[in-house]
């Protein structure tokens, strides 16, 4: 029932077309102070008002906007706790000009060795992410294996064109064009299309949420316990 995947992509993105001018703010220094400066302005802070909150210095503040100075970690997380973001926010290049575009002409695919089921990327790829975009696509009377997740993994999948049967450990599942379903991703499932048409799906996967690691204190096993 499971085939293995590979890594396609049309051959038409990858001819030469002359030399590749750079990407634009592809220096971290840029990419960083574009989108301090973007999160304050969102914000309406001053660099005073923001180097008070933060208790990193204006001077500091106006030289990471302007990209002259890469800041430390630990300037970072002052900065990003004023502003109520997390670190990544600083580093996200879809956010340099608020959008990214991924031309469907240049996507990756990834597709079963028989070539009848095979999966595109929705979303930039690269970084962890919270939630996954696929779009799916499974040929005839091809049934495909689901591949299980990590406990606390939710899918949410709706039907585009054609039909889909999705099982989720016994239990069978007709999809029309435009139903949904939703079911843990921890559990053995699978897809299959009972047309005589190509199915085409897109598929919202919620990854499990990571608790957060405390550091427990080397001789805490061994501290007597307060009566």
């Amino acid at each position: 029932m499971h085939s293995p995947l590979a890594l396609v992509r049309d051959p038409a993105a990858d001819l030469p077309d002359g030399p590749r001018a750079p990407e634009p703010f592809d220096a971290l220094e840029q990419i960083v102070g574009i989108n301090l400066a973007r999160l304050r302005a969102e914000r309406q802070l001053s660099l005073d008002a923001l180097a008070r909150a933060s208790g990193v210095s204006r001077a500091m503040l106006a030289q990471i906007e302007s990209a002259r100075s890469v800041p430390s970690i630990k300037v970072l997380c002052k900065v990003a706790a004023a502003l109520k973001v997390s670190v990544a926010a600083f580093l996200r290049r879809h956010a340099v000009n608020g959008f990214e575009h991924l031309p469907a002409g240049q996507a990756a695919r990834v597709v079963s060795a028989s070539g009848r089921y095979s999966t595109r990327a929705l979303y930039p790829e690269g970084a962890p992410v919270a939630a996954e975009f696929h779009e799916l696509r499974i040929a005839p009377l091809h049934t495909e294996a689901g591949t299980r997740r990590a406990p606390g993994t939710t899918v949410n999948l709706v039907v585009s064109d054609g039909t889909l049967e999705v099982r989720v450990h016994d239990q069978r599942q007709l999809l029309a064009t435009g139903d949904a379903i939703v079911f843990d991703a921890d559990q053995p499932h699978s897809f299959r299309n009972p047309g005589d048409t190509e199915t085409r799906a897109f598929r919202v996967t919620l990854n499990a949420e990571t608790p957060p690691r405390r550091d427990v204190p080397h001789d805490a096993a061994t501290r007597p316990a307060a009566s």
